[in-house]
């Protein structure tokens, strides 16, 4: 039996739709437990709660107007690392899971799932303290075999890293080349090898990627 069954939880609902919010309280009063909830906008508003009240689970948008919950994980597991996190977003669950997974979070959950699902989803949360779907399931067992489905930028060298991150803050190959004192033509070798990796085509889908995963 989880430790959060049988006791008076304590839920912070983070999100910058209000409708949303909202909803999951209704699911709240179906599933019938003694709860409070606190409620977040924002980044700043859901650090805040952390500081100001002991949660025993959060349900956290990915992406805020303040910008992505995956940025502050690891302060809210050093506030409150008894917390439970589950993501509760729109995004793609097979293209993002995994890192929010491997950032410490507690399960993930797209909104497009119906209702019974949310609802399990949040049952699954109080009496496991996790909740892993059955999509989420099946990326992580591929993770074992290859740990790209983690992050893409594992499949990446050192020196490919190294590479990526000079293109990210927007050095050109020559520049890169004398940085790194290789040849130009080595530097665009290993672009193309990079970019065959990362089944990308250009240096704004290699930010993006940055962004997302780096």
């Amino acid at each position: 039996m989880s430790q959060l069954e049988n006791k008076p939880l304590q839920f912070l609902l983070a999100d910058d739709h209000a409708l949303i919010r909202q909803g999951i309280i209704f699911l709240l009063e179906e599933i019938d437990i003694d709860f409070t909830v606190f409620q977040a906008s924002n980044l700043q508003q859901t650090l805040e709660n952390f500081n100001n009240h002991p949660i025993d689970i959060a349900i956290i948008d990915a992406n805020f107007p303040d910008g992505n919950s995956l940025s502050i994980v690891p302060e809210i597991k050093k506030i409150s690392p008894e917390t439970k996190i589950l993501i509760f977003t729109g995004i793609d669950e097979e293209t993002h899971s995994l890192k929010y997974i491997n950032a410490g979070v507690n399960g993930f959950l797209s909104k497009m799932n119906e209702e019974s699902e949310i609802k399990h989803a949040i049952l699954t949360m109080i009496r496991d303290g996790k909740y892993i779907s059955a999509v989420t399931q099946n990326l992580l067992l591929h993770s074992l075999q290859n740990p790209a489905f983690i992050n893409p930028f594992n499949a990446l060298t050192e020196r490919e890293l190294q590479i990526a991150e000079l293109y990210a803050e927007g050095y050109g190959n020559l520049e890169i080349a004398n940085k790194l004192d290789i040849k130009q033509n080595t530097v665009s070798t290993l672009k193309k090898r990079m970019f065959d990796k990362l089944n990308i085509e250009n240096i704004v889908e290699l930010i993006d990627l940055i962004k997302n995963y780096y």
